[in-house]
């Protein structure tokens, strides 16, 4: 709704014009002020100060109107409801539906639960004992171990089946509801009871910070050539780290070109991306570009740190906004490199999360992106230079000889010169 123009408003920052006006002293100015001259500018000044407090509270008071049936509301339903009231609920479900209204399906509200799990996958950690497990036969079998992680240094091994946790008996349970009875806080301890070879074990264990991995690397020999290949499944706080780490480990073995796989990877920190890109195009290079509401920046590489070998980027209609951002830059900028797969999902937003007191949390968009020359993505995605559908044959068995969709990206990098 818009507000009515005030002419009382009007007439005040007048006045207030006037009074900065009258005030104004020349500094090079070396007459003395009268008694009458004083007495005039500590009247202005005191009604100076008197304006601008009515301007205050005049403005407080209208962006207060908006709030004002919100809380009569609540305070309504708290005093007058048949029945007791959680009001933690009631300010929850308030948040949300403001949120909702947005008709943004990138704004969203989280329960706490969900804001845990949001937290750790930008966050790229989390805290726990480090093990992954399969539900079978209504009990958990491990089926990995964290190396050095704590469960691997308090004896565990894969193929324990996990009977209790802290005596209590997990029968039964698995999934978020399991997670939740081994995590908990860092330095404190669990006592997980497995049954190995017929035999029951008890293994206390210390919980530590486990970190994601988001990046995996690989190498290949194609055509005689030396490719180097890194999956990045997601954009997290140490994701660029990750990524320095493999990348010159594959330099090391001399790679003659690269595959960058961000298939089905849906995004995460533009920051982390940023650093990414930076190893590869110097600081005259526009990244991205940001558009708020009254303003556009440039996203320029952080350093000079280039590479000129040919890079293949592997994308699908579930890479998102990140992903898509390090897909337009080398389409746009790098002169040996090939986009390759399907169209992507076109994500061109930006959010924002705020956890609220409840332990629930808020994500609302903020802002644009836009590619490197300026261009929208948003519903519309990045268009590979070679499209290429998965075939059925990865689908029903997973592996880099039945990836077509990599295969097609080998052959044409060796075709770089």
């Amino acid at each position: 709704m818009k507000r009515k123009k005030s002419p009382l408003k009007d007439k005040i920052r007048k006045t207030i014009r006037d009074a900065k006006s009258d005030l104004a002293v020349d500094a090079n100015s070396k007459s003395s002020f009268n008694i009458l001259e004083v007495i005039v500018i500590i009247f202005i000044s005191i009604l100076f100060g008197i304006i601008v407090g009515y301007i205050i509270t005049y403005t407080r008071n209208n962006s207060d109107e908006d709030l004002h049936e919100i809380i009569t509301a609540y305070n309504d339903i708290v005093d007058d409801y048949y029945d007791n009231v959680d009001k933690e609920k009631l300010s929850d479900a308030a948040i949300k539906g403001m949120i909702d209204s947005l008709e943004d399906p990138h704004s969203n509200y989280m329960d706490s639960d969900t804001t845990i799990d949001f937290n750790e996958t930008v966050d790229g950690s989390f805290v726990g004992i480090g093990v992954t497990v399969k539900f079978e036969n209504e009990y958990n079998t491990v089926i990995a171990i964290e190396k050095d992680g704590p469960a691997d240094k308090a004896g565990l091994e894969v193929n324990d089946v996990i009977i209790s946790v802290d005596g209590v008996d997990v029968k039964g349970v698995f999934g978020d509801e399991l997670t939740k009875l081994i995590r908990g806080e860092v330095k404190t301890k669990v006592t997980l009871t497995v049954k190995r070879n017929g035999e029951e074990k008890n293994f206390t264990i210390t919980r530590e910070t486990i970190e994601i991995k988001t990046v995996t690397s690989e190498d290949f020999e194609y055509d005689g050539k030396a490719v180097g290949y890194i999956s990045i499944s997601s954009f997290a706080a140490n994701t660029a780290s990750q990524f320095d780490k493999e990348i010159k480990r594959l330099e090391k073995k001399k790679i003659d070109s690269l595959v960058i796989d961000v298939r089905s990877n849906p995004g995460g920190h533009l920051s982390q991306v940023k650093e990414i890109l930076s190893k590869f195009f110097d600081k005259k290079t526009v990244l991205y570009q940001i558009q708020s509401k009254n303003s556009k920046k440039k996203i320029y590489s952080s350093s000079n740190e280039k590479r000129d070998y040919p890079v293949a980027i592997l994308i699908n209609g579930t890479s998102a906004s990140a992903s898509e951002i390090l897909a337009s830059t080398f389409q746009e900028n790098y002169e040996k490199s090939i986009v390759v797969g399907e169209t992507s999902y076109g994500k061109g937003s930006v959010q924002k999360s705020r956890r609220l007191n409840s332990g629930t949390s808020i994500k609302y968009t903020t802002q644009k992106w836009l590619t490197s020359t300026g261009k929208s993505i948003n519903k519309k995605g990045v268009k590979p230079d070679l499209e290429i559908n998965q075939s059925e044959d990865y689908y029903s068995n997973p592996n880099y000889n039945n990836d077509n969709q990599l295969q097609e990206a080998l052959k044409k990098l060796v075709e770089f010169k």
